[in-house]
């Protein structure tokens, strides 16, 4: 039974072409009926009925990559050196309640529904996304962080994994899901990462990690030197063996490469590199400010998608790329590799559904999937040609509605 019926000057599918006079119809269980022009899509008796004039419906922005415990945080944090930086988050997050995480959290998914973000992939350890997600709404999978450097560390690092994850599958449905974040090389031993990789598999639950980041990532990895190497001799902590790996091929060694895992960054990556994510099916979370903005340069983006990877775009957190703006990284995106417009907009689409394995079900306007759906001003003169560049430099004001599964969350008053 049909919920509600949304029609516009234009429907931007994302997978087909601009719609003129469209309209979308949604059903009572929050999935798309139908999608089309205006005089092709049902108009069943009794059904709210809204159109939009000046105004395209698209599909809600997919945020490959998040922080949003972290938001409001911005500016707390200034160390040029990155890993200064991480220690300086990381003491900065300690010293934050249970309730300060919640806070940050719902302001983060009110703000992403603002924007015209419907869902997000979260890394954290707090757990107060996923409750926030699940209390207002919102569709993502939350990755729970893990940490340990020390082999030593790893036993007690997969019982806090475990006791986390399950009090985080409480929350899960069909608009939330659950994963695992081995957070990185120079907070992950091997011996960490083949266990969390095993908790995974025999649990059930999608993992993402970040990786080859920084300069000094590959450092550690491939020689044993730099300052994260001078971190670990501090505390006494093993270096990793054997050296001379990739941070990509040290995944590869520990058996963490494999059909889904989202490789958030992905900056310092060769060809060989790059041929490993594409034969194990790895996703990429590409987020271009923060990796600017730290200074770690920038990922070969057109080389990973010519290899067919699958790539979505990531906001990383406000204290590393301030304001978070999903569409800000779809232009540095666009610049940076020289991607059409429509191509930007994509990969903050239906590539970002696909990078987070939500690629059959959001992303785009289609019969089947849910009603996760953005209305934005269009402004006057638009055209099917000139409709992605619209979308792609509109400011966040120009959004009037964003629901998720049919449902509003978000209405400009």
């Amino acid at each position: 039974m049909p919920a509600r019926r949304l029609g516009a000057e234009w429907v931007y599918p994302v997978t087909a072409p601009p719609i003129p006079s469209g309209a979308v119809l949604v059903g009572d269980d929050g999935r798309i009926v139908a999608v089309g022009p205006d005089g092709e899509v049902p108009r069943p008796p009794g059904v709210p009925a809204e159109h939009f004039a000046g105004a395209i419906i698209m599909p809600g922005l997919v945020n490959a990559h998040s922080h949003l415990e972290l938001t409001g945080f911005a500016g707390e944090v200034d160390e040029p050196r990155f890993d200064a930086w991480i220690r300086s988050v990381r003491r900065l997050k300690e010293t934050r309640s249970a309730e300060d995480f919640r806070v940050a959290a719902r302001k983060g998914v009110q703000q992403c529904f603002a924007a015209g973000v419907t869902t997000v992939a979260e890394t954290g350890d707090s757990g107060a996304v996923a409750e926030a997600l699940d209390e207002l709404g919102g569709r993502g999978v939350v990755f729970q962080e893990v940490f340990g450097p020390h082999p030593d560390q790893c036993q007690d690092s997969v019982a806090l994994l475990a006791s986390r994850v399950a009090i985080l599958q409480t929350s899960a449905s069909v608009r939330l899901r659950i994963g695992v974040s081995p957070h990185a090389p120079y907070t992950v031993s091997g011996p960490l990462y083949r266990a969390v990789a095993a908790f995974a598999r025999d649990e059930g639950l999608p993992m993402a990690v970040h990786i080859a980041e920084s300069q000094a990532e590959t450092d550690l990895l491939a020689t044993g030197t730099g300052p994260f190497q001078e971190v670990w001799r501090a505390r006494g902590i093993p270096l990793p063996e054997p050296l001379g790996d990739s941070p990509v091929a040290w995944l590869e060694r520990h058996g963490i490469l494999g059909p889904g895992l989202l490789c958030i960054h992905s900056i310092r990556v060769d060809e060989a590199d790059i041929d490993l994510l594409a034969r194990r099916q790895c996703s990429v979370a590409h987020c271009p400010v923060s990796n600017m903005r730290h200074g770690h340069g920038e990922a070969p983006l057109r080389a990973l998608l010519d290899a067919g990877i699958t790539v979505g775009l990531g906001t990383d957190s406000e204290i590393s790329a301030s304001p978070a703006d999903l569409l800000a990284e779809a232009r540095l995106a666009r610049e940076l590799a020289g991607l059409s417009a429509a191509e930007a907009i994509e990969l903050a689409t239906i590539g970002s559904a696909e990078a987070i394995g939500w690629g059959s079900t959001i992303g785009a306007l289609e019969v089947g999937r849910w009603a996760d759906l953005v209305v934005r001003q269009s402004g006057d003169g638009v055209t099917a040609d000139t409709m992605a560049g619209r979308v792609l430099y509109s400011p966040d004001e120009d959004v009037v509605l964003a629901t998720v599964a049919g449902i509003d969350r978000y209405r400009r008053s």
